[in-house]
């Protein structure tokens, strides 16, 4: 199937319809079902946007985005279609309104094939949290996906679609890139909309796309980034032509000496970044050592914060609202206990716990104030290192994918995110790359990490490194 949007563009140019690309990709699908990437297909729905962009292409009026095939994570609202988190509280829940992000790609003329698993609400860093059961990783069928946007990652990697969108709350894009060799692009908070996302946390929520190449990733940012009346806290900053790439300038490039240190990191990928550093330097690049003391900081911090936002954004889930409604209830207190002991997994049960517990009375200030305390810290060193470096380079994830059922300490499950939660705690936008390949046979992925709404600089030097690298 097509892989990239350069590959669509060569097959529409060779006399292919859109509607003959759109069907390859349900077959694809209904091939892979064993992998549990897609919750639904909109057949229906993307057939019949297939023809419409047809017709648009013989008029010569199609939108940028013409054939390209994408599929949306569980929890970006499609209006007149399903969307649940992937969570039984949720089930055979209509969006009624679409998200700004899915209206700029339709404007596009993007067709939209179905909504993908992830981890109930986003909560997770394996996909094995879903209420539908767990994702299985293309690559290696016995190892996760990674978490939470693993379904759009391995839809992306095994060729279901051209392109996919994830959310990223604390690197639920860019750890399941990492494990399925594709491309994971977080932007700066506010640069995109989160109208229409189901939130987690919302201080850290973030969506953006997964794809096979750099390019379609610019591509789709340039689309979906730019104010929006729906969301208060998307950026008026205007956006850039980040798909036009230029050979990037001579950069200077810091590295957390705390992070290739760390004792957890695997010896291939400590080796790979080690070359990726000395192949900077033989470029011209300025590499070096920062010193960032605080990375045993991060994970607890983004629990701490994280779990609280989730406690409050998830009260709205009672089973009077809207969502699952226990048929055992008797009164009304019965009908939230048991609607929400019923309709919630395990991981969530627990993160909505510890969150109300952080913010309830007497250990508020010692958990949140703090917490809060912390972010602003972490926040400052990092733009300190911004002062003086244009990016930042350090490991997505601390190994390759790990097999199913493989963790089953929640704590260790947690500090698989220990490279990706510092741009989310501070929010700085960072993309996983392609750039590592194991021993074991499973890709990983290299991270970089630049200064606020400095997407395109990012995207340039992403695209530098990726053309360059062996």
């Amino acid at each position: 199937m097509y892989r990239t949007f350069s590959e669509v563009k060569n097959a529409l140019s060779a006399g292919r319809t859109v509607v003959d690309i759109v069907n390859g990709y349900l077959s694809a699908i209904e091939a892979n079902k064993e992998l549990n990437a897609f919750l639904e297909v909109f057949e229906t729905t993307a057939l019949q946007q297939a023809q419409a962009v047809d017709t648009k292409l013989k008029a010569g009026t199609a939108g940028k985005l013409a054939g390209v095939v994408i599929g949306l994570k569980d929890n970006i609202c499609y209006k007149g279609h399903h969307v649940s988190a992937s969570s039984k509280i949720l089930e055979n829940f209509e969006s009624i309104y679409s998200a700004t992000v899915v209206e700029r790609l339709l404007a596009e003329d993007a067709v939209i094939i179905g909504r993908l698993n992830c981890d109930e609400f986003a909560m997770g860093s394996s996909n094995e949290n879903s209420a539908y059961g767990p994702v299985k990783n293309n690559l290696r069928l016995s190892h996760v996906p990674g978490g939470s946007s693993g379904g759009s990652a391995v839809a992306v990697s095994a060729g279901l679609c051209t392109a996919a969108l994830g959310s990223d709350t604390g690197g639920s894009i860019r750890q399941p890139a990492s494990f399925t060799g594709t491309v994971g692009l977080k932007p700066t908070y506010g640069r995109i909309s989160r109208y229409g996302l189901i939130a987690y946390a919302s201080s850290f929520d973030q969506i953006g796309p997964l794809t096979n190449s750099i390019e379609d990733s610019a591509l789709l940012l340039e689309i979906m980034a730019g104010k929006d009346p729906m969301d208060s806290t998307s950026t008026s900053r205007p956006t850039e032509q980040y798909a036009s790439f230029s050979t990037p300038s001579k950069q200077r490039i810091a590295y957390l000496k705390e992070a290739l240190e760390n004792e957890n990191v695997d010896a291939e990928v400590r080796q790979r970044l080690e070359t990726i550093i000395a192949q900077l330097r033989a470029e011209g690049h300025t590499v070096e050592p920062v010193s960032f003391p605080y990375l045993d900081y991060l994970v607890p911090t983004y629990y701490v914060l994280t779990t609280a936002e989730a406690s409050s954004n998830l009260s709205r889930f009672d089973g009077v609202h809207y969502g699952h409604r226990s048929t055992q209830a008797q009164g009304v207190e019965e009908t939230y206990v048991l609607s929400r002991t019923e309709g919630f997994g395990p991981e969530v049960k627990r993160r909505i716990m510890a969150g109300t517990f952080v913010l309830s009375h007497g250990y508020y200030d010692a958990y949140y104030t703090k917490g809060m305390k912390v972010r602003r810290v972490l926040q400052d060193k990092t733009k300190a290192i911004f002062a003086e470096y244009d990016l930042l380079l350090l490991p997505t994830t601390p190994a390759t994918a790990f097999e199913s059922g493989a963790v089953n300490d929640p704590i260790q499950m947690y500090l698989q995110d220990i490279f990706t939660v510092h741009a989310n705690l501070t929010g700085n936008p960072a993309i996983s790359i392609p750039l590592g390949h194991h021993s074991n046979g499973l890709p990983f992925g290299i991270q970089l990490m630049a200064d606020a709404f400095k997407e395109h600089e990012l995207l340039n030097f992403a695209q530098h490194l990726v053309a360059t690298t062996p």
